[in-house]
């Protein structure tokens, strides 16, 4: 039997040169599920996504799933995409294996937390206050500079992760802190600054959306000393003052003591988050 994608749609391009185009996975021309290609609006042309692979019921545990993947390979190859993501969620045991059998490498992940009824305490001595404009504006650059820097060490060209670094900015900070629903806080030990805490709302259907942990920063010295806990538990603070039941974050593959931090404070793991280059 022969696995193959039948567009269902015209091919979509924007003014950008980005592209996206919906298929039907079929059998012998019989359709047996559907996946979404495009290129990544924040990384570029680049870099491409594999989104929604889903094979249907009956039709699973058969290779088709991966035989689908490896035709979307091509399909983004063509398109003049050097590398390939996608987002798999945590769960989904069968998807991460066939994942890692296809040579995807884990970037990073998504992680979410109920959040309590009442905030959680912070610790003795620990303040904080509001980000001032010049505060802001200086940690702003060193942030992004940082986020980029990040996605680099995991093998994004720099071009790319510069274009990520801005996307982000352009997309959750456009009006910086008077961006409505964006929190930036200082946390202060003996009035002086020993971190930031940055955060935001995510929509991710009209409608529903979370707090969003965007960035938490410890100032270099001040490592080691327990404030990346007292400022977690701070963005929980921001998150139930807003109103919001749910606190999200991302976190980079390889940061293990991030992660600790976060899994020990009741966060889960969502989705995995992989790419693989397309030689």
């Amino acid at each position: 039997m022969t696995t193959t994608l039948r567009p269902t749609e015209p091919l979509q391009q924007s003014a950008d040169g980005g592209r996206s185009r919906t298929f039907d996975i079929c059998v012998n021309s019989r359709r047996v599920g559907s996946v979404r290609l495009a290129t990544d609006p924040a990384f570029g042309t680049g870099s491409g996504l594999i989104e929604g692979l889903l094979v249907d019921e009956p039709d699973r545990g058969r290779g088709r799933g991966t035989v689908a993947a490896l035709a979307s390979e091509e399909v983004l190859r063509a398109w003049g995409c050097g590398e390939v993501q996608i987002s798999v969620p945590a769960e989904a045991e069968a998807a991460l294996r066939m994942a890692r059998s296809l040579g995807y490498t884990e970037r990073s992940r998504n992680m979410v937390k109920e959040l309590p009824a009442e905030p959680p305490r912070l610790p003795e001595g620990f303040a904080h206050r509001p980000v001032t404009e010049a505060e802001f504006e200086e940690w702003s650059a060193k942030s992004r500079a940082a986020f980029a820097r990040s996605w680099i060490d995991r093998g994004v060209p720099e071009e790319q992760a510069l274009a990520k670094a801005e996307d982000g900015r352009r997309r959750f900070l456009p009006q910086g802190l008077a961006t409505p629903g964006v929190t930036v806080v200082v946390g202060l030990r003996d009035g002086q600054a020993v971190g930031y805490v940055w955060v935001g709302r995510m929509e991710r259907e009209p409608g529903k959306g979370t707090a969003f942990v965007f960035e938490v920063e410890v100032v270099e010295g001040e490592r080691g000393k327990g404030y990346g806990r007292a400022l977690m538990l701070l963005a929980e603070h921001v998150a139930l003052e807003a109103g919001e039941r749910l606190v999200e974050l991302h976190v980079f593959a390889g940061n293990t003591p991030a992660i600790r931090l976060y899994e020990s404070l009741g966060y889960r793991t969502t989705r995995v988050n992989s790419a693989k280059p397309l030689v």
